[in-house]
């Protein structure tokens, strides 16, 4: 086989092995049996409608989803500030600062949740969905400095130059032409800060207090069997909402790529 092949092969077969276990999530969201394992028993709703019916999942729902919010426009935000700086000035220890800003991308959140529990109790505050805000801000601010450094980077000075020469200031340039070019890339930084917080876990355990998000209820719904077929329901609309905003954050990356007029080399999808 020429190398081509090995590699579409080899590209194959992990795909299968990373996907397959999601895949499996529909098909017994629709079994009807309170036992998740084959053969299947037949098709049924039946577990749609009891998340429907779960009031402590509403709740950890509108938790995660305020904590999602919360973190997708302060990240964002901070990521603007970041990359925008980064890209269109020098100044000294910049690389180290940018170095320190991305260092959540490479260490492990349960370092990171751990180390936030102590410095947050330490300071004499109570545990809340604030707390797990902050967390996850510190975790997507990278990806979105990442995703807008590029967008910043990737745009043509003299049109702010000209935007300047025709009597715009600074702050009117950058929102009244910058941030137009840019905002492709920011709405897709927002999308992913959404759907990383959404989807994480560790830290929101460390730093939930009584308040469980999603994945927090999800894990301590485990402990009981038959449960597991609700939870196989919930994932399957989880997995459907995450593969939608990532798709839709791809297509405003890729957007922000055309407009900017820079190379696409690969992004989420």
């Amino acid at each position: 086989m020429k190398s081509g092949t090995w590699f579409k092969l080899y590209i194959g077969v992990f795909l299968i092995f990373l996907y397959a276990p999601a895949l499996l999530l529909p098909v017994f969201a629709f079994n009807d049996s309170s036992i998740v394992s084959f053969p299947l028993k037949g098709f049924t709703l039946n577990w749609f409608n009891v998340l429907w019916e779960t009031e402590a999942l509403h709740t950890a729902t509108k938790n995660s989803l305020l904590i999602a919010v919360s973190t997708a426009i302060i990240a964002t935000s901070l990521g603007i500030l970041a990359a925008r700086a980064s890209s269109r000035y020098k100044f000294r220890g910049q690389k180290a600062v940018m170095g320190f800003i991305m260092v959540p991308l490479v260490l492990p959140e349960i370092i990171v949740g751990v180390s936030l529990l102590v410095v947050i109790l330490q300071m004499g505050f109570d545990l809340s969905l604030w707390t797990i805000v902050l967390g996850h801000v510190l975790i997507c601010t990278p990806f979105c400095v990442a995703i807008l450094s590029s967008a910043f980077l990737s745009l043509d000075q003299s049109l702010e130059e000209a935007s300047f020469d025709l009597g715009r200031s600074k702050l009117a340039t950058f929102w009244l032409v910058t941030m137009p070019l840019v905002l492709p890339g920011v709405v897709s930084a927002m999308l992913i800060s959404f759907t990383i917080s959404l989807d994480e876990f560790i830290i929101a355990f460390f730093l939930a207090g009584t308040e469980p998000t999603l994945p927090v209820y999800i894990w301590g719904q485990l402990r009981f069997p038959q449960k597991l077929p609700s939870l196989m329901a919930l994932g399957t609309i989880l997995l459907i909402l995450s593969l939608t905003l990532l798709a839709t954050a791809e297509y405003f990356r890729r957007r922000s790529a055309r407009k900017t007029g820079i190379e696409d080399a690969g992004g989420f999808l």
